[in-house]
């Protein structure tokens, strides 16, 4: 049986303990699996950042990947635990929407975690989906897990739209820790940015506008972001996710 990789997404932070007892309850049944800290540094209850970075990452390891996502505000609530196969990989979090990038792709499937009576009703990251990765760790089937589910939770980042005026209008879905906009404007060229009264040039790198000046570009993501060059855009113009962008002059526009 090949080494079990197992990934760990969470909004714990390192200063309490909390992912060293998951990584604790795995490690002692699951002793020769690779763990891989993805992040603890989700915000708080961000259930659309962890999303979002859970897009960026899922299917770039390798087919057999356990990948455990514990950014959790209903936990102990009626919401439900869940594990998703999905492109030859595996998920186990929350039925809260954060799983979305998985559930989302072709083919997917869906089974409920059960929660055991001796379960923390505040951490089912160790009592819950820990245990179902540690199965999936030992070779054990995804169906043993639990009933299939046909109805999870599901969030989609906002579709941009045309105005009238052919300008594309969208929106920033999240803002990254050195403070820029991504949107949910894909693969523009040429054009400017406008967030506010403020308008950035499109271009290709932080480095073709000044220190201090706003500029607009196609992310690693290829979503369009918006930064200012050695500095932070959100601080900047006072922006947060949710702000309207619209695009003139690109692409398609």
């Amino acid at each position: 049986m090949a080494r079990a990789l197992v990934t760990l997404l969470s909004d714990f932070g390192t200063a309490d303990g909390y992912v060293a007892e998951m990584k604790g309850m795995l490690l002692t049944e699951a002793s020769e699996a690779t763990v891989v800290d993805v992040s603890h540094d989700v915000a708080a209850q961000d259930v659309d950042g962890a999303r979002l970075a859970l897009a960026r990452y899922w299917k770039r390891f390798p087919e057999g990947a356990i990948h455990v996502v514990v950014v959790d505000p209903g936990v102990g609530t009626e919401r439900r635990a869940i594990a998703v196969e999905s492109q030859r990989r595996f998920l186990v979090g929350p039925d809260n929407g954060v799983l979305s990038p998985a559930l989302l792709a072709p083919g997917a499937r869906i089974v409920s975690l059960p929660i055991p009576h001796s379960a923390s009703a505040t951490f089912h990251g160790r009592d819950v989906f820990i245990p179902a990765a540690v199965h999936l760790a030992q070779g054990h089937g995804f169906d043993a897990l639990g009933p299939p589910v046909d109805d999870p939770i599901v969030r989609r980042t906002p579709e941009p739209r045309r105005a009238a005026d052919g300008a594309i209008e969208g929106q920033v879905v999240t803002v990254d820790r050195f403070g820029n906009l991504i949107t949910n404007l894909i693969g523009v060229r040429g054009g400017m940015a406008v967030v506010g009264k403020r308008v950035a040039p499109v271009r290709r790198t932080y480095g073709d506008v000044k220190p201090g000046e706003l500029v607009a570009l196609v992310g690693s993501s290829g979503l369009l972001e918006i930064a200012v060059r050695d500095g932070h855009a959100a601080a900047t113009l006072g922006v947060r996710r949710g702000d309207a962008v619209t695009l003139r002059g690109g692409a398609g526009a």
